[in-house]
């Protein structure tokens, strides 16, 4: 408890909720007014307190959504009851799959019009539950100061997430004291760490002849990066990154692979066949990472570390399973005296793989279209690899992993576990709030770009400088190649045969406007793109047919790829 002695204030709800975003340290507060909520605003107006106003509610997670994963701070959204909060429910589930620190304050009606199917009345409480760690209704003006604070501690707290607070409109009439000095942060203590389980996983690691590290999110979450890459070259481990893990391992890296998985690298993929020993940091096994899981751990030792204890051994049997805080783990790891393994001749193998599989797709002809590797590339030199990189979902979002020279943490801002489409052009502007000194660059595909296209108007009335690269197949790309592949080439409803004028959008939102020429230089064109200050979309064609090699079909094992 803090000593020091402080009266409280008289306020209503409103002015409660605002100080408390202050006493919060909340900087960006991305919404959308609506009925329920009209006091609120007026209480922001009152003490000046910003909000970025988006153009659908959806942006608003989604955009609280960059800002978190950009900064590791919590991302903040505030949004009127009914539509409102179910327009939101996209962006907190996709929070909830990628452990996305939010908190979400959502309008509600009055507590006597609760289940009377008022006007705007959504059972929010029951609809968010599965997407959120918790969800509490304000009933009581008196709960609501601490309630902020514990939603606050809680979405930062173990596997970080989503929390939800319900805000019935008359409560934030009522007037309740506010105090400005909180108490200090009673975070709960997690489990103590089974070190004898992680030492005897290191004395196991030294016998290994294979032995690789899966770096996943959980490690830049927890502030692990420098700790990670002290542990695998102290140890010479080979590294396979997953999507949200890509920029942990700088991919200049020696020991880094690339991504694995179902469109990751030959070498990463041919590592995660191989081994005899994986050290998983931070990731939950997906599917996206295993394709096929029977039979996949049967000759392999899995030490298995990550904060959420629900994680371990749910995919597959873990011999070392320890659940712990990336750094608090690595920490223990970096100190141990266990010897370390003999892996030249491993290490060797995987660099061939890296060398004679290349991630290169086949480069498509002037005529026809980009190489989009090579734009993104291309990208990545201008950038000289530093850029905040938002990507929508797709096939241009393989690509990127593929081709962008990732360097830091907090780098790749991606919809992962949940796969949203719509989601890159709203999380590029939470992005570029919360690393406003560094390059911000948005590829998204056509699709995707025309199911949030209303948030370009936030670029520009913010005055962000964003390069979006509308990476334009005319197609929905993946669906295409999916049907193509598995489907016997039935394009139904794949294509788009009609498209918007992306010129005249662009003019009609106010940014400026370029189409990619195959006569020019590359390297050229985009040195006048990152020279300009000003947000610009860029039309980058690429051929209907261009394929996301390699992959592996559903179901099949990460060495059964097809496409290379």
């Amino acid at each position: 408890m803090n000593d020091v002695q402080t009266k409280p204030d008289q306020m209503t709800g409103d002015d409660v909720l605002v100080s408390s975003l202050r006493q919060q340290n909340v900087t960006h507060l991305f919404g959308y007014p609506g009925g329920t909520i009209l006091s609120l605003m007026d209480a922001m107006y009152g003490q000046q307190f910003e909000l970025i106003l988006v153009r659908h509610e959806q942006g608003a997670a989604h955009a609280a959504e960059g800002y978190a994963k950009t900064t590791g701070k919590t991302g903040v959204l505030c949004v009127t009851s009914g539509p409102g909060a179910s327009n939101a429910v996209t962006g907190i589930a996709d929070a909830m799959m990628d452990s996305v620190p939010m908190v979400v304050f959502a309008g509600q009606v009055g507590r006597g019009a609760l289940g009377t199917e008022a006007f705007q009345e959504l059972n929010v409480m029951a609809v968010t539950r599965p997407i959120v760690k918790a969800n509490y209704q304000v009933r009581d003006i008196t709960d609501l100061q601490p309630t902020i604070t514990q939603a606050f501690e809680l979405a930062q707290s173990g596997r970080k997430g989503p929390v939800l607070i319900e805000l019935p409109k008359d409560v934030l009439d009522e007037t309740t004291q506010f105090s400005r000095v909180l108490d200090s942060p009673t975070s709960p203590a997690g489990s103590p760490i089974d070190t004898s389980t992680l030492q005897a996983g290191l004395t196991a690691l030294s016998h290994a002849q294979r032995p690789i590290a899966i770096v996943g999110a959980g490690v830049g979450a927890a502030n692990a990066t420098e700790a990670f890459n002290d542990f695998i070259h102290k140890w010479q481990l080979p590294v396979v990154a997953t999507l949200l893990g890509l920029g942990t391992v700088a991919t200049t890296d020696p020991l880094f692979l690339g991504m694995g998985g179902m469109h990751g690298t030959y070498a990463a993929n041919m590592a995660l066949a191989d081994t005899d020993f994986i050290v998983n940091i931070g990731s939950r096994f997906d599917d996206r990472l295993i394709p096929k899981r029977d039979g996949y751990a049967a000759n392999k030792t899995i030490m298995h570390i990550d904060i959420d204890p629900k994680e371990l051994n749910k995919t597959f049997d873990t011999e070392y399973a320890v659940q712990a805080d990336a750094q608090a783990a690595l920490e223990i790891m970096l100190a141990s005296q266990a010897p370390r393994p003999e892996t030249t001749a491993w290490r060797a193998k995987t660099q061939a793989n890296k060398q004679t599989h290349p991630t290169r797709a086949a480069s498509a002809t002037a005529q026809s279209g980009f190489d989009p590797l090579a734009v993104i590339a291309a990208v990545g030199e201008a950038t000289s690899g530093d850029a905040t990189v938002v990507t929508d979902v797709g096939q241009h979002q393989m690509w990127v992993a593929q081709a962008y020279p990732f360097s830091r943490p907090n780098q790749i801002v991606s919809s992962g576990g949940l796969g949203t489409m719509g989601y890159g052009l709203p999380a590029t502007i939470g992005a570029h709030f919360g690393q406003p000194d560094k390059p911000t660059v948005l590829f998204v595909g056509d699709g995707g770009f025309q199911m949030t296209s209303e948030e370009l108007d936030v670029i520009s009335a913010e005055n962000l400088n964003i390069k979006i690269f509308l990476m334009n197949n005319h197609a929905l790309g993946m669906i295409r190649q999916w049907q193509d592949e598995f489907y016997d080439h039935h394009r139904f409803k794949s294509l788009f045969n009609q498209q918007p004028d992306f010129e005249k959008l662009a003019a009609a939102y106010g940014l400026q406007y370029r189409q990619l020429s195959p006569a020019a230089s590359l390297t050229d064109q985009m040195t006048a793109i990152f020279e300009d200050s000003a947000a610009m979309l860029i039309n980058v064609q690429i051929p209907v047919d261009e394929q996301a090699w390699p992959m592996v079909a559903p179901g099949h094992r990460n060495d059964d790829m097809i496409g290379m």
